[in-house]
């Protein structure tokens, strides 16, 4: 399958899937090196493999202006959140090479322009506060003072710990054609997959052919689950609970934003490029402490006309165990209170596992509990 794919799958965002990789350049070591954060090296992953389709580098001063005011790139097109390499000072040559923290050559970037940026207007649009308690703010407040933009041909992939989990979009759409699959809904996570995760990701499933369990394994906050712990999570709960034929599990690169509405909007966008059809918004989506309203990552969705995003949003409330109905449930199936809900905070359920404690049966399945406490003690 090339990168024009087969007609049965949804299109990639803009109509093609873009490829970035390249062969190594002569003279990369003699042009001037530019060193990338991780979460720029994650996003340099995304632009070669095509999962951030149609952006072919990092952003320009036009899209980054329209995207932080109205959500799109300058031609139009629905994007939600910047994709722009921060820099102290503009590069001499028309080339620079793009390098990992420790120096190692990664890419080449065609210099187009470099262009200041306000730091606290894309933090109040981004991310919708200016505290810097908040971790996106936190990490957008710490850049350096400019952006530079231009188009990236990447010659060195980086190795991953998962490489039976690296698929690029390429692979995971070559995949859902093999399969026979057309309609494929997405979940995003960032956290082991509880029951709760697990009646969502069913109840999708039910309307399509397959589901994509695509965790998130890039940076993350410094107290959330570890990617290794939580890809061996996925590993037990898929293996006892799922029909193997219905399911993949595949690593996404990204590195956590924590932008809440607009970072679902982007999340969607991303897996649509993978060759997902509908796409999972559950309660606080990407967010983090008391930011976003409950469901403003589902609200953000009106924002644009419908089905114009082309992949579909599927939109669930909480769910929790009932011991009164004796199943999985939300507040649209279920009429009883909240006594008889089975629901533990994070804090509670990390307290519970620090303990060697198990958690209860309804809210996670024993496999998935074992492997958390392993890993905490």
């Amino acid at each position: 399958m090339s990168l024009t794919e087969t007609q049965a799958l949804i299109a990639p965002h803009g109509g093609r899937l873009v490829d970035r990789t390249g062969p190594r350049p002569d003279g990369v070591e003699r042009l001037e090196q530019i060193p990338l954060t991780s979460r720029e090296v994650s996003d340099l992953e995304m632009l070669a493999s095509g999962a951030l389709s149609p952006l072919d580098g990092f952003m320009g001063r036009n899209d980054y202006e329209r995207v932080v005011e109205e959500m799109r790139l300058e031609r139009g097109l629905p994007w939600a959140l910047p994709v722009c390499l921060a820099v102290d000072l503009p590069p001499q040559g028309e080339e620079v090479t793009l390098t990992d923290e420790s120096g190692h050559a990664l890419a080449v970037l065609e210099v187009d322009e470099v262009f200041e940026y306000d730091k606290e207007r894309e933090a109040e649009r981004c991310f919708r506060t200016t505290d810097e308690a908040h971790p996106g703010v936190t990490r957008l407040y710490q850049q350096k003072p400019l952006y530079l933009s231009g188009r990236v041909t990447v010659f060195e992939r980086l190795p991953t710990l998962f490489p039976k989990l690296a698929l690029d979009p390429l692979d995971t759409r070559r995949t859902f054609d093999e399969r026979g699959w057309r309609r494929v809904v997405g979940f995003q996570t960032r956290n082991p997959i509880h029951r709760a995760h697990e009646y969502l990701t069913k109840g999708a499933l039910e309307t399509v052919d397959g589901l994509l369990i695509h965790p998130l394994i890039g940076d993350t906050k410094s107290d959330d689950v570890p990617a290794a712990t939580r890809v061996e999570c996925y590993r037990v709960l898929v293996e006892n609970y799922y029909p193997a034929d219905r399911v993949v599990v595949s690593a996404f690169p990204a590195a956590m934003r924590y932008a809440g509405p607009r970072e679902a909007i982007w999340h969607a966008i991303c897996r649509k490029n993978y060759g997902c059809s509908h796409f999972i918004v559950g309660r606080d989506h990407a967010g983090v402490g008391d930011y976003y309203g409950t469901y403003d990552a589902q609200l953000i969705f009106d924002d644009f006309e419908p089905h114009e995003l082309e992949i579909e949003p599927m939109f669930f409330e909480h769910a929790f165990f009932c011991r009164v109905c004796g199943q999985m449930a939300t507040p649209k199936t279920c009429p009883h209170g909240g006594d008889d809900h089975v629901f533990l905070s994070g804090t509670k359920v990390r307290e519970l596992l620090a303990a060697g404690e198990l958690p209860p049966a309804e809210f996670s399945r024993p496999e998935v509990a074992k492997v958390l406490i392993d890993a905490y003690r």
